[in-house]
């Protein structure tokens, strides 16, 4: 191998560690100071995935994705007056808010409908879980899951290769990294679980949380493959969009949402 392929194959390296301590500086800040900065964080990322996911779906007419990422804000920040309680998700009125910008989206989009509800209600669900896990022990261990399945299978990837896991879809994903994610977020949890975080079933249910990342990273490839595109947008200069960075998050935060509607406890309270 020589050194030119050697170099090409870290090249995103360096980008991808930057941008990843530029986002977790204003999410451990938020975090930080909780409340309002907290909900701010969450509404301004849940509306910038759904504005982008709207663009990627029906790129024109153009105010049709400003509208339902204003939608998806004011969703979120609806639920946030109501009763919901981490780790479980208690109904409540506002929770119907939750289906506004979905159903906007499948009724006045002009293709795509039943993907533009399915895609967007996982959005707001994901939304729904961090507002349910809050500012507290339980994100942190959460966030945690995501990072420790992703460094895992990049090193993996990139260092055993083999065989890929969805070529068509993700053509950079390996079986060994998708494998080394979830033996990953397993050891994590066994770590979390001699601290007292969680209980052996939480523990062993741990790499499925991971496992719904990868998937929720693999679902947004999917669709950007679909409509031709390789970023959701450039907000993020160089690295693509906020839903670029967030899809496994809002793939594991929806079935963990998903998960305690059915009566699974993931995280202890």
């Amino acid at each position: 191998m020589s050194s030119q392929t050697s170099s090409s194959k870290w090249a995103d390296l360096a980008p991808r560690v930057l941008s990843a301590i530029a986002m977790a500086a204003i999410a451990v800040a938020a975090i930080w100071l909780g409340g309002a900065a907290y909900l701010a964080l969450i509404i301004v990322v849940i509306g910038l995935c759904m504005w982008e996911f709207a663009r990627l779906l029906q790129p024109t007419p153009t105010t049709l994705p400003i509208v339902l990422g204003l939608a998806a804000a004011c969703g979120i920040f609806l639920c946030s007056l109501g009763p919901i309680n981490a780790p479980g998700v208690v109904l409540s009125p506002q929770i119907a808010a939750l289906f506004v910008a979905p159903v906007m989206g499948a009724i006045l989009a002009n293709r795509h409908r039943v993907l533009f509800f399915a895609y967007g209600l996982l959005i707001m669900l994901a939304g729904l879980g961090f507002l349910a896990m809050g500012p507290g022990h339980a994100l942190i261990w959460f966030i945690l899951i995501i990072i420790i399945s992703d460094v895992a299978g990049y090193f993996a990837g990139r260092l055993i290769g083999g065989k890929k896991f969805w070529p068509r879809v993700s053509p950079k994903k390996t079986w060994s990294g998708t494998i080394a994610g979830w033996i990953g977020a397993f050891i994590l949890g066994l770590i979390g679980m001699t601290q007292g975080v969680f209980t052996p079933l939480e523990a062993a249910l741990v790499p499925f949380i991971a496992f719904a990342g990868q998937m929720g990273d693999i679902a947004q490839s999917a669709i950007k493959r679909m409509v031709g595109v390789k970023d959701s947008s450039n907000l993020i200069p160089g690295h693509g969009g906020v839903l670029d960075r967030f899809d496994a998050m809002i793939g594991a935060a929806g079935a963990l949402v998903l998960l305690a509607g059915a009566g699974t406890l993931i995280f202890a309270g």
